[in-house]
């Protein structure tokens, strides 16, 4: 595939001729980092064929807004819907002005891009579940943007870092959340140690200073043995702080979500 040069002239004539689709899925791919060829084409694709949705994925790879990572979903017999997607060059131009962080385009391995899938997924399905449900997602903050620095004992600084920071609302109620999206991969004293800075966080004060309120932590695993090592975690926490953690199996996220914050 040919890769194009982008002068600011170049830059300019494409920020003009995005359509809305093609903006939209910029916005996606800058908030999660990285999408599916079957996640995007959930999200923006709903109105036309597969083929067609792939055809414009390739050519927005074309004119450098999106990359396709090397590594595919499925390994090559997966074919185009197999890709990942993150913002090229060009969309990153776009969409954050001159002076601005831009991370660059970067090649992970395999548990990085599961991870992150992973969450994306989550936003995917909160974003379907809108139009099924009362819920509407406010805000769906990842990392690193997600991540609160705060200070901790002895005045250093501690960096609290959240895989996503979610907002919901429900009629009147609005929901809180911070989200770690386990894979069952981090040992105990890992998920021990998550627990104490939140602790640590909250008893600082600074989100409640901020926002009034302090999210609650939910935890999404895999499996219903992950399940019963995190409740054995919580529960060795002290016992002023175990409402502030959940725990919910991945296909059921949703549903706890849309429950709220305070079940």
């Amino acid at each position: 595939m040919t890769r194009t040069y982008i002068t600011t002239k170049r830059l300019t004539a494409l920020g003009v001729s995005l359509t809305n689709r093609q903006r939209h899925i910029l916005t996606t791919l800058d908030r999660v980092r990285l999408a599916s060829t079957t996640q995007l084409e959930r999200l923006h694709f709903p109105d036309v064929t597969k083929r067609q949705a792939r055809r414009l994925l390739t050519q927005m790879t074309t004119q450098r807004l999106i990359q396709r990572l090397p590594r595919a979903i499925g390994g090559p017999s997966a074919g185009s819907a197999g890709h990942i997607y993150s913002l090229d060059r060009a969309g990153l131009r776009l969409l954050r002005p001159p002076g601005a962080s831009r991370y660059r385009p970067w090649s992970v391995g395999w548990p990085f891009l599961k991870h992150s899938l992973a969450i994306t997924e989550l936003y995917v399905q909160l974003i379907e579940a809108q139009c099924a449900t009362g819920l509407t997602l406010v805000e769906f903050i990842t990392e690193p943007r997600c991540w609160r620095r705060f200070a901790g004992p002895g005045g250093g600084r501690v960096t609290l870092k959240p895989d996503a920071y979610v907002v919901t609302r429900v009629g009147d109620f609005e929901d809180h959340w911070f989200v770690e999206l386990d894979l069952g991969t981090e040992a105990v004293t890992t998920l021990s140690g998550k627990c104490e800075v939140y602790r640590r966080y909250r008893q600082s004060g600074a989100e409640q200073a901020k926002h009034e309120i302090f999210p609650r932590v939910l935890f999404v695993v895999p499996d219903e043995r992950r399940h019963d090592t995190l409740v054995d975690v919580f529960a060795r926490q002290p016992a002023d702080s175990w409402q502030l953690f959940a725990v919910v199996l991945s296909d059921e996220a949703v549903n706890r979500i849309a429950r709220g914050a305070d079940v």
